[in-house]
């Protein structure tokens, strides 16, 4: 089948996780014992892995992944079914180097990395046509080498460039699916991204801005001056959401403040990477 939004992927497709830092390891290793023949490019913890292999730490199942395939380049990898984008956005410059040896005829790229754009940065290294996003709502961290510690959640929305929910993206879910994550198929990346950022512009934010020493998510709701923070931006969010054709269901805010409650003391990436 032509390489394009019609095209399906094999049930068990060779897969790249290019950034093997906490969504890396979660995802890939996930991939990896549903039985997906999964390689991972590192860099820091390249030796470690090598080594120990991964650990899942997950309120769904622990789990040990051991042996890994890891590598220190993409050429040592080579090309692949499948090519999953999980290094921090901050990191996108490299991806001109990191993605052109893993690619084949067939190859898709999919992005799970959080932000607007990503999508587009990578159709101009490998062509819109490759390109599917997929936004994720998981609360996972590296706390240790070699270890993914998921406190709550594990799914993906998932959406093609070149089309929205296509038959491509149907299949990308899922293989994901089977490998026990929740996934769906959203009508547009947009529609998905800007869904991500209800949540991600307050958390992320007042993580870090909310007070000395920054503030976890559940400061932020305990404190009636930031919790009331977050709902206006929430609503700002969703007013930019709207006028860009992106309209989000109703009830969303009450939805993602009811979510991360369950979360804890959770600290987003942004503040990890902050602190």
């Amino acid at each position: 089948m032509a390489l394009g939004p019609n095209q399906t992927l094999p049930s068990s497709p060779r897969t790249a996780v290019v950034g093997t830092g906490a969504l890396g390891m979660y995802y890939g290793s996930k991939l990896a014992k549903s039985g997906v023949p999964v390689s991972f490019l590192a860099r820091r913890d390249l030796t470690h892995l090598q080594k120990h292999g991964i650990q899942v730490r997950c309120p769904y199942g622990d789990f040990h992944l051991h042996p890994v395939r890891t590598c220190g380049t993409p050429q040592e990898i080579g090309p692949v079914d499948l090519v999953l984008v999980c290094i921090k956005t901050t990191g996108n410059a490299d991806l001109k180097n990191l993605i052109p040896p893993l690619l084949g005829p067939d190859t898709v790229v999919c992005t799970l990395q959080n932000g607007l754009g990503n999508e587009e940065l990578l159709a101009s290294i490998v062509g819109k046509e490759r390109i599917v996003g997929g936004v994720c709502h998981v609360c996972v961290s590296r706390p240790e080498p070699g270890v993914a510690r998921n406190m709550a959640c594990t799914d993906i929305k998932f959406s093609d460039l070149t089309g929205g929910d296509t038959p491509r993206a149907r299949s990308l879910a899922k293989i994901f699916t089977q490998a026990s994550v929740g996934c769906t198929v959203a009508p547009s990346i947009g529609s998905a991204r800007w869904y991500k950022l209800v949540w991600n512009v307050p958390f992320n934010g007042l993580g870090i801005a909310g007070g000395p020493g920054g503030r976890n998510t559940q400061q932020v709701l305990g404190d009636p001056k930031l919790q009331q923070e977050a709902r206006d931006l929430m609503d700002e969010v969703l007013a930019a959401s709207a006028k860009l054709g992106y309209p989000q269901e109703a009830g969303l805010i009450e939805k993602e403040i009811a979510r991360t409650r369950t979360m804890g003391p959770y600290k987003s990436s942004s503040q990890l990477d902050w602190e």
